[in-house]
């Protein structure tokens, strides 16, 4: 599981039968730099590509989700289904502590 931060959504004209009504977030993963930071830099765009993630939790634009990428997005569904990422987890508080080297 990556975590990311919500930054917007998709709104598609046509779909796959199976995904009617499924909702599209626009997701900026996190790096290492994210954590780095600290607490008193707001999450933004990371450098890495953003990618779009099937949402059956609710997740909104500005909060912070886990999400699955690849084979084990598609687990859920019974038959196979196009996803590539899904939400996972809406994230409340992320804590970092860095190992003393």
């Amino acid at each position: 599981m990556r975590l990311g931060s919500v930054i917007g959504r998709v709104t598609l004209s046509r779909t796959v039968p199976a995904l009617a009504g499924a909702r599209w977030l626009i997701v900026s993963p996190f790096t290492r730099d994210h954590f780095q930071r600290g607490a008193e830099t707001p999450p933004g765009m990371s450098r890495d590509p953003s990618l779009v993630v099937y949402d059956n939790l609710g997740g909104g634009v500005g909060q912070t989700i886990g999400f699955i990428e690849g084979r084990e997005a598609a687990q859920p569904f019974d038959q196979p289904t196009p996803i590539d990422a899904i939400n996972a987890a809406l994230v409340d508080e992320i804590f970092y502590k860095p190992v003393s080297k």
